[in-house]
């Protein structure tokens, strides 16, 4: 069976060059390599190509047959690693805490640890008669998240 560290060394050197990040890699028993890859200015399909192309001329079919899939994340998966939260800073997205809460505001920072999200919202405030706008930054650790999705808007 094909290992995901043989794959992850065949690829270290493009996905450095390109200054990309692996979202997720898998291996299956079969010998089924599912790749995502992305990277903080964008990655093409081109790009997705050209592993592609590095990773079958790195591989022997004659002695073990594999099947390939290199992709870059779906608009509507949810966040794996903090580098996509990273690239994502100044989109609105929706994160559902472990506790079964939801968040949806905009990403305005993030490290290793944690994200920030700007929650804006109406509510009603003592003394006043109308709602009033209400922003609340709320700090999420990575390890209170559940899942975070970018809200995909329709103009």
């Amino acid at each position: 069976m094909i290992s995901k560290e043989k794959i992850e060394t065949i690829i270290a050197g493009v996905v450095h060059e390109k200054n990309a990040y692996v979202v997720d890699l898998k291996v299956d028993p079969s010998n089924k390599i599912m790749l995502e890859l992305d990277s903080i200015d964008g990655f093409t399909i081109d790009d997705c190509v050209e592993v592609s192309r590095i990773i079958e001329q790195n591989l022997d079919r004659d002695k073990e047959d594999f099947a390939l899939e290199v992709s870059t994340p779906g608009l509507s998966s949810p966040f794996k690693v903090w580098q996509q939260y990273k690239k994502n800073i100044g989109e609105e997205v929706e994160s559902i805490l472990t506790d079964g809460k939801k968040i949806k505001g905009t990403l305005t920072d993030v490290d290793e640890e944690k994200v920030i999200v700007e929650e804006t919202k109406k509510m009603k405030v003592e003394g006043k008669k109308k709602k009033q706008t209400i922003t609340e930054k709320h700090q999420l650790p990575f390890e209170n998240i559940k899942s975070t999705k970018i809200v995909i808007k329709f103009k």
